[in-house]
């Protein structure tokens, strides 16, 4: 598998992990442009979880298609995008694209992402999608090109370990 020496990152996680502040520290400290996913979803996907209804795999394939774009479009410039990615496949549907991309996993318990998601405001997903989240997830395999690191610490220190674990691929 090619290694860049611009790094391509996808951080994923479920929704309250922090995808959005640690992808944009995580960028500064690298150095490369930074896109959150949620922009690429259509607004029939937003409507549907503003109802408090998951994302089925048919309204995630245009949406996985978008990041993926994104994926090529700076796989030689390097960035980091946000993207939940809660599934392998859509893990692979994104590798397939741009090979070199490196997944990084916010790592947290569902009682912490739970009062996360609760505390803020202006997002468009209801706490009470987590449960769905979290049941979708299927944690990294041995194989997938990434890591998981804890959110348990300030998104600062959050992003030093993420960043530790870019470097470190």
């Amino acid at each position: 598998m090619p290694h860049h020496t611009v790094p391509l990152v996808v951080v994923m996680g479920v929704s309250g992990s922090g995808k959005t502040t640690v992808g944009r520290l995580l960028a500064e400290r690298l150095g490369v442009g930074c896109a959150e996913g949620d922009d690429f979803h259509p607004a029939s996907n937003v409507a549907k979880m503003r109802a408090g209804r998951p994302l089925d795999d048919t309204d995630r394939g245009p949406w996985l298609d978008k990041v993926a774009q994104w994926l090529v479009d700076h796989a030689d410039s390097g960035g980091v995008v946000t993207c939940s990615a809660l599934k392998r496949r859509y893990r692979d549907r994104l590798a397939s694209a741009a090979p070199s991309v490196f997944f990084l996993h916010l790592d947290g318990s569902p009682e912490l992402i739970a009062a996360r998601i609760t505390a803020r405001r202006g997002h468009f997903m209801p706490p009470e999608l987590l449960r769905s989240q979290v049941a979708d997830l299927e944690p990294l395999g041995e194989e997938e090109r990434g890591a998981a690191v804890p959110i348990d610490g300030t998104p600062q220190q959050t992003a030093a370990l993420a960043h530790a674990a870019v470097l470190s691929a």
